[in-house]
């Protein structure tokens, strides 16, 4: 198990290495295989506004005239020690983890980061509390009661669920539970309160955008373990079980469920890690303060070293996300440890 446990850390490192050299690649070589200048790179860094004389400062300043290895170095070197910018009145300190230094804003992005990540951590964490219960739930009684009008009724809203996209579902929500009318009997939208401040206004701002990204995950959860179920209560084992007298919770619980774990720890891991690295699409619609908001509102005003922080940052959640699923499928599945 310690074995196991090593290799998997030591892949983690590695993963975290190769998606740095990815980032650095799509925001810093792929623009200049393109055609991209130095001047026209650092325009993006400093903004639209710039003049083509502070452009070129600017290129300078930011190096990208030196070796693409001395850019990828001072690149690493940031992240891990810290970086400075020198933007023209004078330097800036970019403290430890530095992703990014906004020329538009003055400031650091790990701060702004870090204001960000509760609002989508809270989104994801009350999210898939809602689709795994629901979803996991849903999809093994469909699976127990096979060809039911439950199984039925439940794959229809499942299939609707996973064809209907969020920004619809969420307007949707909006205006019938929301906006003047006899169910208008949630938040708006827009409003965040930290879980400190005020637990039951934080849980009545976000219980509609829960239930809207928890529906989409929710429906493919079900369909995957329902699936999942299927083919695991026909197995020998299950029969053997049976055979021997158990009860059919335990036969369900301990040996059909576990035995259709293993995807959905896999998928989990997956969509939770992108979802904490930012749910762009909930939270554009709801106006939620999180990284996907913040991400959309770099783009818009051309503040790269923004979207650069918030792609590391999900990366890093992404790469933390699957270590975690690696190391559950150990204990999920005694045979992951064996080999």
């Amino acid at each position: 198990m310690v074995t196991y446990l090593i290799r998997r850390l030591i892949g983690a490192v590695i993963m975290l290495l190769i998606v740095s050299m990815a980032t650095f690649a799509i925001f810093f070589l792929v623009p200049q295989i393109a055609g991209a200048t130095p001047e026209g790179m650092a325009s993006r860094y400093v903004g639209r506004t710039a003049s083509a004389e502070d452009a070129k400062i600017a290129a300078d300043r930011l190096g990208f005239n030196d070796p693409l290895v001395v850019q990828y170095g001072r690149f690493i070197k940031g992240i891990v020690a810290g970086a400075e910018f020198d933007y023209g009145p004078g330097v800036e300190q970019c403290p430890p983890p530095c992703l990014g230094y906004s020329f538009i804003t003055r400031q650091p992005v790990w701060p702004d980061l870090l204001d960000r990540l509760p609002v989508t951590l809270s989104l994801a964490v009350g999210a898939a509390v809602l689709w795994l219960i629901i979803g996991l739930s849903t999809g093994v009684i469909s699976a127990l009661r096979r060809g039911s009008v439950f199984d039925r009724a439940a794959m229809t809203l499942a299939l609707a669920g996973v064809s209907l996209p969020i920004f619809f579902t969420g307007l949707i929500s909006l205006l019938v539970f929301s906006y003047g009318n006899p169910f208008a009997v949630f938040a708006q939208g827009g409003h965040y309160t930290p879980i400190t401040e005020n637990p039951g206004e934080w849980a009545y701002n976000l219980i509609l955008p829960w239930i809207t990204l928890a529906f989409l995950f929710a429906a493919q959860y079900a369909r995957l373990t329902r699936a999942g179920m299927l083919e695991t209560m026909g197995e020998d084992y299950i029969r053997t079980a049976r055979a021997k007298g158990l009860i059919e919770r335990t036969v369900v619980v301990k040996h059909g469920m576990r035995g259709a774990l293993t995807p959905i720890v896999t998928i989990f891991g997956l969509d939770f890690g992108l979802l904490v690295g930012g749910a762009v699409l909930t939270e554009s619609t709801y106006s939620l303060p999180g990284l996907g908001k913040y991400a959309i509102d770099a783009i818009t005003n051309n503040d790269l070293p923004k979207v650069m922080g918030v792609t590391l940052l999900s990366a890093f959640f992404v790469v933390f996300a699957n270590l975690i699923v690696d190391l559950l499928y150990a204990v999920v599945d005694p045979r992951v440890r064996l080999s």
